[in-house]
């Protein structure tokens, strides 16, 4: 069976939003076989010219949170302990039931 995984991560204030080692993992998870939800590889969200920061942020949690869930394990990525999303992604990870973890 193909497993699932999603990448999580920090990115907020991390030099290119920290899509490096996301994508790099992504493509090792690939290699092996398997099916990636990959957040750093989702469209900015168009809400329109005066959305700010804060709902901007928002609306690429609630993209991550629905790749996640369908997910059967999820990869979190040096320095997750310091993202307030990761942060969010594990404990939605945790209450579902998938297998986490640390790269």
């Amino acid at each position: 069976m193909t497993q699932r995984w999603y990448v999580a991560g920090p990115m907020s204030h991390l030099p290119e939003n920290n899509y490096p080692a996301f994508h790099a993992a992504a493509a090792e998870l690939r290699a092996l076989g398997h099916h990636v939800e990959n957040p750093a590889e989702n469209p900015r969200p168009d809400l329109g010219p005066n959305a700010t920061e804060e709902q901007i942020y928002q609306e690429y949690l609630r993209m991550g949170i629905a790749q996640l869930v369908t997910c059967t394990h999820v990869l979190f990525l040096a320095g997750w302990q310091s993202s307030g999303g990761a942060l969010k992604e594990r404990m939605v990870a945790s209450w579902v039931g998938i297998e986490m973890v640390e790269a």
